[in-house]
């Protein structure tokens, strides 16, 4: 918190404001400045819930665009504050001051390949922030109920397809992988100790407007209007990566069907639940380029090359519908059944809004700080 008088002031009217409340929720969203969070947040706020986020603007990727969606937010009447997960103090002072009734916890150093360069700031934000954030909230009276980011790349190696809640999770490929699943067993403890409820949502491939410039619907969208060759990774004989690309709105429905959903903080009450958040139709990587094509009205340029060690999984689909779960002989939590988690948009749809977006944004041609940027 500012220690300066007027410096202070304004930050703690702004907070102030920022958490009025017509729903009595009064929710902390970390990572206000990243993708999916500044999406959540619009969305709270719309509705009349208090918001508060925080965000460090991590500069894993040209924060030019973290600024504008917070300044976006704090149009909207969401006010980012820049702070670190580990610095306690401040979360102590957010979650006690406003009385925040709900986390969506969503801050963390994103990015699988970037993980085998600096490995450490993935424990320091990813597990000691996520840590510090859990022990700032069981100090509280009462005890937020708190939602996480997971990943689908906590299902690693896992050959099982689609993927399921009920599959074992203890080989992950990456190091970010393996702090998504830290965050999981981390995230029991909490809620077996102290009853904090806990629910993590495991996201499959977000893509949308305001999206992640390291994510391949952004970087490909670059690329094709440069006429630079987009990279696609192989695995054996060929075989090409799928993902279950899910477009924000989907991903946000999740997101706020948990929040809604989620019960109190109390030992009596506390669950601890993890739920798939994707599409449950996986495409290919070339099956996106032939969208963005039809899209942005222009051919790819496609450099097919082998998938490089670093921790990417060459499938990930999301078992999140009862058809499908049925069909599998599978009776564990299901999104659809608990959260009424429906994805309904396209992957043709997405991109077309994810392009109309991308136009407007960039209508005077890229910034400088993302003309030069290489996504690691």
């Amino acid at each position: 918190m500012p220690s300066d008088g007027p410096q202070k002031r304004r930050f703690e009217t702004t907070a102030a404001e920022s958490t009025k409340s017509s729903t009595g929720r009064v929710i902390l969203v970390t990572g206000t400045a990243g993708f999916v969070g500044y999406h959540c947040a619009k969305f709270f706020k719309k509705r009349g819930d208090g918001v508060l986020g925080l965000d460090n603007f991590n500069p894993y990727y040209p924060v030019g665009i973290k600024y504008d969606r917070a300044q976006d937010l704090e149009d909207s009447g969401v006010y980012t504050i820049k702070a670190d997960l580990n610095d306690r103090s401040m979360l102590d002072h957010i979650l006690q001051e406003y009385k925040v009734t709900h986390v969506l916890a969503l801050a963390a150093q994103a990015g699988v390949r970037y993980a085998t360069k600096d490995p450490a700031s993935y424990v320091a934000s990813n597990v000691a922030g996520f840590v510090q954030l859990l022990e700032a909230c069981r100090f509280c009276d009462p005890q937020p109920r708190i939602v996480y980011a997971s990943s689908s790349s906590v299902y690693g190696l896992n050959t099982v397809s689609p993927f399921s809640e009920s599959h074992q999770v203890d080989k992950p490929a990456s190091r970010y992988a393996a702090t998504k699943k830290a965050n999981e067993m981390i995230a029991h403890t909490y809620r077996h100790i102290y009853g904090l409820s806990m629910t993590g949502l495991r996201f499959f491939t977000v893509y949308g407007p305001w999206g992640r410039p390291d994510m391949f619907a952004f970087s490909a969208t670059i690329k094709i209007h440069k006429g630079e060759a987009l990279k696609i990774f192989q695995g054996p004989g060929g075989s090409e990566l799928e993902r279950d690309f899910t477009y924000i709105d989907d991903i946000v429905q999740g997101c706020v069907a948990s929040v809604d959903r989620i019960p109190a903080s109390t030992k009596e009450t506390a669950h601890f639940k993890v739920y798939n958040l994707g599409n449950k139709d996986p495409v290919t990587v070339t099956y996106m380029i032939e969208c963005l094509e039809r899209a942005i009205g222009k051919k790819a340029i496609k450099n097919y090359v082998p998938m490089p060690p670093t921790g990417d999984v060459l499938k990930t689909s999301a078992d999140v519908s009862l058809a499908t779960r049925r069909k599998a002989q599978l009776v564990n939590v299901k999104a659809e059944k608990e959260l009424d988690y429906k994805p309904t948009t396209s992957l043709q749809d997405g991109i077309n809004k994810f392009i109309a977006w991308y136009d407007g944004y960039y209508k005077d041609g890229l910034t400088k700080e993302m003309a030069s940027y290489v996504p690691y």
